[in-house]
């Protein structure tokens, strides 16, 4: 495929500016487009749909389309560079990641990654929230890359510039990528979003002065048994790259009729 700089995509993540995987993104993209990067100076994991009311934030070029954002979140982040940045022309896409770690199923909602993708389409923007799944002996595995994810991004972007966007407006992808080398994964796979078991369990300690502080940080990694179209879970379990549409309309539709009569 020819260069495409032409297009403009804007990126951004929520493991801050100097990720290793933001800038493996920003290294995949780079030959399909003018990429801008507006990232968090701080991680902001699990930070879910916020947006900084309560201080100022301010931009901090660290090179040419290179920008932190001192101190937003990834939602922040997105907004600000529609609104400074693309004053004129909106870019054709907005790519958020790619994360530390997966996320799926009830997940996309803490999920600072998922945020920044979810405020593109608010804004009218096409976009995509793309994780790395870990296993727990790959987090301990040097010289881990992400070949796959960096591969499979530029896939979809390409398909994307060839043709059209594949869904309609208020709607991202969101992809998750099996802890794989790009010769032992199976391939695409559209799938729904799983479910998870949460607790709400969290590291209570006690500080120099004797008062008591929490860690919230735990991960449990059981998910509940489904039937019907894939899971996000099982297809990346399975070692599939998952797929899965993602829609800003929470409105359980199912229930409006049965939830009328009850009224």
């Amino acid at each position: 495929m020819n260069t495409i700089k032409s297009k403009k995509i804007l990126i951004t993540n929520d493991d801050g500016f100097d990720s290793p995987a933001l800038l493996a993104l920003k290294e995949a993209l780079e030959p399909l487009a003018e990429i801008i990067t507006v990232a968090p100076t701080l991680e902001k994991s699990a930070c879910g749909h916020s947006l900084t009311l309560t201080k100022p934030l301010r931009f901090v070029e660290l090179e040419p389309n290179f920008y932190k954002l001192d101190d937003g979140t990834p939602t922040d982040c997105v907004f600000l560079a529609l609104h400074k940045i693309y004053k004129e022309t909106k870019p054709d896409l907005v790519i958020s990641g790619i994360n530390i770690g997966a996320n799926m199923g009830e997940d996309i909602t803490y999920s600072g990654t998922a945020s920044g993708a979810m405020e593109a389409v608010l804004q009218g923007v096409p976009a995509i929230a793309i994780s790395q799944d870990f296993s727990d002996d790959l987090r301990e595995k040097e010289g881990f890359d992400y070949a796959l994810a960096m591969q499979s991004i530029k896939q979809i972007v390409q398909k994307i510039f060839e043709g059209t966007f594949p869904l309609a407006p208020r709607k991202f992808l969101n992809i998750n990528i099996p802890a794989l080398a790009p010769n032992d994964a199976k391939g695409f796979k559209v799938t729904r979003t799983g479910s998870r078991v949460y607790t709400h369990d969290a590291d209570a300690h006690i500080n120099p002065r004797g008062q008591e502080y929490f860690w919230i940080g735990l991960v449990n990694h059981q998910w509940r048994e489904s039937k019907g179209l894939m899971t996000d879970v099982e297809a990346v379990k399975s070692g599939y790259i998952s797929v899965t549409p993602i829609h800003l309309d929470m409105t359980s539709h199912n229930d409006i009729e049965e939830l009328a009569q009850w009224i």
